[in-house]
C-alpha cells in the first residue's frame, strides 16, 4: 500500500496539493508540481486521496491499494500517460485492477487516477507504508507510559502548589485602606 496521508485534491483546482498548516479560517496546502502555498477555506470541497476509493465487483477499492498495484507492476516506474486513447487507458487499468467495475469506472477516472500516480512519482511523494514492528509497538507504549507518568506528577504539583495560592487569595487585606465616609 502506498502512504497518502496528508496528500488532498481541491475541486476547482488542478494538481495535488500536501497539507502544510491550518489557519483560522481553513488549511494551508502547498502544490506538489509548483510547491506554491495557498490558504484552502473551509468551505472549499476538499478530498483526500487515502478517502477515495474505486467501484470493483465486490467491494470498493482504496486508491492507496490500486496506486500500490502500479508501483508493483511498473516497480516503482511511471504509469501510462493520462493523455493515452481510451483503449489503451482501459487495457492497462484492466491490468492492475481486473476485477473493476466496468459500468461505474469510467475513462476519465483511470486518466485521473494515472496522472494523480505520475505526479506523486515525478515530486518523490510516492512512498509505501512502512508496516511496524512489534519491537517498535513495545518502545512506543514504554514512551507513551513515561509520558503519561510525568504529566500525572505534573498534574499533581500543579494541584498541590494551587491549594496553597486558593487560601492565600482568600483573605482579604484590609490594612492601608482609608475610609473617606463619601459615598
Amino acid at each position: 500500500m502506498i502512504d497518502l496521508t496528508g496528500i488532498i485534491s481541491i475541486s476547482g483546482q488542478p494538481g495535488l496539493f500536501k497539507i502544510v498548516a491550518q489557519s483560522k479560517n481553513g488549511i494551508i496546502v502547498e502544490g506538489l508540481t509548483d510547491k506554491k502555498r495557498l490558504n484552502v477555506y473551509a468551505s472549499t470541497k476538499v478530498s483526500t486521496l487515502t478517502d477515495i476509493s474505486m467501484f470493483t465487483s465486490a467491494d470498493d477499492k482504496p486508491i492507496d491499494a490500486i496506486m500500490g498495484a502500479i508501483f508493483e507492476k511498473e516497480n516503482g516506474g511511471l504509469a501510462i500517460d493520462g493523455k493515452a486513447d481510451d483503449k489503451a487507458t482501459e487495457a492497462y487499468f484492466a491490468e492492475v485492477l481486473p476485477d473493476y467495475d466496468k459500468d461505474r469506472v469510467y475513462v476519465s477516472n483511470m486518466r485521473k487516477l494515472f496522472v494523480w500516480y505520475n505526479t506523486l512519482q515525478t515530486t518523490g511523494n510516492l512512498k509505501e507504508k512502512t508496516e511496524e514492528k512489534e519491537g517498535d509497538e513495545i518502545e512506543k507504549t514504554k514512551a507513551t507510559k513515561a509520558i503519561d507518568a510525568n504529566s500525572i506528577s505534573r498534574k499533581t504539583s500543579l494541584k498541590k502548589d494551587s491549594a496553597k495560592s486558593k487560601t492565600s487569595t482568600g483573605v482579604k487585606k484590609t490594612t492601608g485602606v482609608r475610609k473617606t465616609g463619601t459615598a
